[in-house]
């Protein structure tokens, strides 16, 4: 069973295992992204780790991160899963976890990552705005969904 903790410190080896299940974690679900925008993105996961309200992992048997949230108030700002977990419950688990002890209730996908937004619609949230742009400008439409 994964253990869901908020960490505090935030070493330069948990940022790096992190990073490195962000990474296969876009590889394995964001086929819209071309190598060099998964590259570009990347070098601003750390910072993005670094500075995010709450952060939140699940840790497998081996004390490793499987899988990692990151909460800014009451919005999910990031969800990745190890791929290996996709499919488990493990991405609920931490969505509801979320829910219940930071009050989630808003969080944007990429248009192009229908499972994403499948994965949330199904826990209850739904879409009420669509940007034509994503967060850096690059050509990826963002939808806004909160809880309903």
């Amino acid at each position: 069973m994964m253990q869901i903790v908020e960490v505090k410190e935030r070493t330069e080896r948990l940022i790096r295992q992190l990073l490195q299940v962000w990474e296969r974690s876009v590889r394995a679900t964001h086929d819209f992204l071309p190598e060099e925008a998964i590259g570009a993105i990347g070098q601003y996961v750390p910072q993005a780790l670094r500075g995010v309200e709450h952060l939140v992992i699940a840790k497998g048997k081996n004390g490793r991160p499987a899988a990692f949230m990151g909460i800014e108030g009451q919005t999910l700002a990031m969800l990745f899963l190890a791929p290996e977990e996709r499919g488990k419950g493990l991405g609920k688990r931490l969505l509801q976890y979320g829910v219940a002890v930071y009050g989630v209730d808003q969080l944007t996908v990429k248009e192009q990552n229908p499972q994403a937004r499948g994965f949330y619609e199904h826990l209850g949230f739904e879409v009420y705005k669509r940007s034509e742009q994503g967060e850096q400008g690059g050509p990826y439409p963002i939808l806004y969904l909160r809880r309903t």
